[in-house]
């Protein structure tokens, strides 16, 4: 079995508070529309991350130092970023969605103590039960025609350490805006640390600097309202017999999908880049020992059949933990043995116009991968879903990355899940930097996105070490699923 820390800890609220911007910094009311890339996940749950300090000071640091400036610092960041103190609002004569920040709106921040093994939860490699991560996790207060935008948690570990958990509603920002606001406002934190006056320390650089115009992204085929009457229809067919759920069209709870933590685990695991690279010679060497696997349809023969020269650290990644999770998931349960693979897209660069790097919104969008849902679990699996992933990467530089959205955006999520087919998908990124986020007392020891526990998720993240070029693999699974994961994730490196 996969070990676990089975010593019970309890945690203690602090405070309880709401941090608004600075008063007269916000003296007007904010409203910001929903984009079609916003409205896609309108039901969806919110993405949630915890980042872990190390600090080897008594608790009354912590209270007379370290949190007034988290706090102060935090509200002069929210100045910056006015829609993620509002909320998301629906009001009954708005056919859509949107964001509204009034005066005196603010971010609701939970402080709390715990008792819990600190060292314990910057472990890589050995699991732990997933139950304990929630803890840190702040909840994201969301209603029927109201939803914050974002929540946050600051818990102490006494004379270990402290951690910073974030909420965010999915239909506000995505996950490289989220990570540009804790930037942005851990660079006014440090900056308080190192003395600077308030006046100072409020500039962000430019890349911080978040830009909210959403005139940039244009939807000329109304994919907005197509995307909320998507929602609804699948609210029906996922929930036929709950009219809670679905007699609201304009209703904003998200989706009731609890995490799953019971008789799970998380872990998180590393690739280094000598990891990679053994996977990259495995793949490249074995391209074309199956060519007939589905991925030839005759249109794209030299993406498939030709070994190119090299595969991202994206590819190779996505490829060999996924192949193993299937393995894992068939080993333990038999019946299952069909799967699919789906990831998100930056789309900032990829737009025509291209917007701009520090847009703060959603601008990502959804791809499967095309490789037949039995390929995960043959022996060669990791070669055939890299052909797949590859495949379907290089097609983002010469199609219209929304092409033909408007008559299948949730169909083929659909149509996979009633084949029985489990997907497995995708959460952060390795190039978002999460671990060079210093508040002032030193960068992260571990990042964990928490809310990876609520669905066959991998949460990928930059090595934390240095090891620059490796890559951080963070997962929930079933405990004996774990453990065989654990076995196949260390035996394919060993035997490549």
């Amino acid at each position: 079995m996969a070990s676990s820390n089975n010593t019970t800890s309890s945690i203690k609220i602090v405070d309880k508070c709401r941090v608004s911007p600075p008063p007269e910094q916000s003296t007007e009311v904010v409203s910001l529309p929903l984009t079609h890339f916003d409205l896609f996940w309108v039901r969806f749950h919110p993405v949630e991350r915890v980042f872990f300090y190390k600090l080897h000071s008594p608790p009354s640091f912590f209270f007379e130092q370290v949190l007034p400036k988290l706090k102060t610092s935090l509200s002069l960041t929210l100045q910056h970023f006015l829609p993620l103190a509002g909320n998301l609002v629906w009001p009954s004569d708005s056919d859509k969605p949107f964001v509204q920040y009034n005066p005196g709106d603010g971010v609701s921040l939970l402080v709390a103590e715990s008792d819990a093994d600190f060292n314990h939860l910057l472990g890589f490699n050995s699991p732990r039960e997933a139950s304990e991560t929630r803890c840190f996790v702040p909840e994201l207060e969301t209603l029927e025609y109201h939803a914050a935008a974002m929540s946050l948690q600051i818990t102490l570990f006494p004379n270990s350490g402290f951690s910073i958990g974030i909420s965010t509603h999915h239909a506000v920002v995505d996950g490289k805006s989220s990570t540009m606001f804790i930037k942005a406002w851990a660079s006014i934190c440090q900056s308080l640390e190192e003395g600077e006056s308030q006046e100072e320390s409020t500039t962000l650089v430019h890349e911080l600097e978040p830009f909210f115009d959403r005139q940039v992204i244009k939807d000329p085929k109304n994919l907005g309202l197509i995307f909320l009457n998507n929602w609804s229809e699948a609210m029906a067919q996922m929930f036929p017999n709950d009219d809670e759920i679905t007699k609201n069209k304009k209703s904003l709870k998200i989706l009731p999908f609890e995490p799953k933590v019971k008789d799970s685990v998380r872990a998180t695991f590393k690739l280094t880049r000598s990891d990679l690279e053994k996977v990259k010679k495995n793949v490249l060497s074995n391209w074309n020992n199956n060519v007939n696997n589905g991925l030839n349809d005759g249109d794209d023969e030299e993406s498939t059949n030709t070994p190119p020269s090299t595969l991202s650290t994206f590819v190779l990644t996505c490829s060999y933990v996924t192949v193993c999770i299937a393995k894992a998931i068939n080993g333990v349960y038999k019946e299952r043995q069909k799967f699919g693979f789906a990831f998100t897209v930056d789309c900032r660069k990829r737009l025509n116009p291209p917007i701009p790097e520090n847009y703060c919104g959603n601008c990502v969008w959804g791809h499967f991968v095309d490789a037949k849902a039995e390929d995960y679990v043959k022996e060669n699996g990791v070669v055939l879903v890299a052909k797949g992933i590859y495949k379907e990467t290089k097609k983002l530089g010469t199609e219209d990355i929304l092409e033909g959205v408007e008559e299948s955006a949730f169909d083929k999520y659909m149509d996979m899940a009633k084949e029985g087919i489990e997907i497995v998908g995708i959460a952060g990124s390795n190039r978002f930097g999460v671990y060079g986020i210093d508040f002032g007392w030193g960068k992260p020891e571990k990042v964990d996105i928490a809310s990876i526990d609520r669905g066959v998720t991998m949460g990928l993240a930059e090595n934390g070490d240095g090891n620059e070029g490796g890559v951080e693999v963070g997962l929930v699974l079933n405990n004996q699923v774990m453990d065989l994961f654990r076995t196949l994730f260390r035996q394919g490196l060993e035997h490549v």
